[in-house]
């Protein structure tokens, strides 16, 4: 298992960008969840699905084979064979977490990216916190 999931979901999006996937599969969580959504919501990726992980044919016979994990499958958006997203960084680390006042929310280049917030009323953008009045913490970049 990965320390830090968030930072885990970010690389495989860039990577998946890197080779031109059209979508990136991985393990499913509510917080990664509401980070695909929010990213969704504000035109970065091209969809967001739950799915079920597929069985395993090659363990016929084993109970361990039947177990079925809940996946996260997230299309990976494209404008003119380019990646949407440009950058995409994690800014709260498991080791150094930031948070910020709903005065000191950033603005990523000049408003043209935004950044994901994890606040008391749930994952949001940056531009959404803004409108809503909260702070919290920074969970990363985009752009």
């Amino acid at each position: 298992m990965y320390s830090d999931p968030i930072a885990d979901l970010l690389t495989r999006i860039r990577n998946a960008q890197a080779v031109h996937k059209p979508f990136v599969v991985l393990p499913y969580s509510k917080h990664k969840e509401a980070i695909a959504n929010v990213l969704y919501k504000e035109g970065w990726v091209a969809s967001v699905e739950k799915i079920q992980s597929p069985k395993n044919p090659k363990r016929r016979g084993h109970k361990k084979s039947e177990r079925v994990f809940d996946m996260l499958k997230i299309g990976i958006k494209y404008e003119n064979s380019r990646p949407k997203i440009e950058s995409i960084r994690r800014v709260s680390k498991p080791g150094q977490r930031i948070y910020v006042s709903k005065d000191k929310l950033p603005f990523v280049l000049s408003g043209i990216g935004f950044a994901v917030i994890s606040t008391s009323q749930g994952v949001m953008s940056s531009h959404e916190a803004r409108k809503k009045g909260l702070g919290g913490e920074v969970v990363c970049e985009v752009y």
